[in-house]
């Protein structure tokens, strides 16, 4: 069991900026992968960054890369996904995910994420 919250969404004008925060349970950032999904109204969840234990490797989905920055916050157990350049498109519930394995890989579906955190809301509008 690997508890998540998210936090930080809310609404922002677009051009805007949120920080996106993850808090884990102990220890969890030494040992499992951490990824951000998001899941517009009518659309599937899809995968928007990961961030690796093992090598601290970072992933990020193309329509997010050069705007999103994913890190690991050790002290207190948190990872961040800062959003930076936002857009429309970007509206969505975004979650962040546990694999249950160190390492991102380069399956993003939703199956291969075993413990999800409740979601926060982010709506980027004018």
């Amino acid at each position: 069991q690997v508890p998540l919250v998210e936090s930080g969404g809310g609404l922002v004008q677009p051009g805007g900026s949120l920080r996106l925060s993850c808090e884990v349970s102990g220890r969890t950032l030494d040992y499992y992968a951490i990824a951000w999904f998001r899941q517009a109204p009518g659309k599937e969840r899809e995968g928007v960054s990961c961030i690796s234990a093992t090598d601290d490797s970072t992933y990020y989905a193309d329509s997010v890369k050069g705007r999103f920055t994913i890190s690991q916050e050790f002290a207190k157990n948190t990872v961040v996904l800062q959003m930076n350049s936002l857009k429309s498109e970007d509206t969505a519930v975004y979650y962040c995910a546990a694999p249950g394995r160190s390492f991102c890989g380069t399956d993003w579906s939703v199956n291969v994420y075993h413990h999800w955190g409740q979601g926060t809301q982010v709506t980027v509008s004018s």
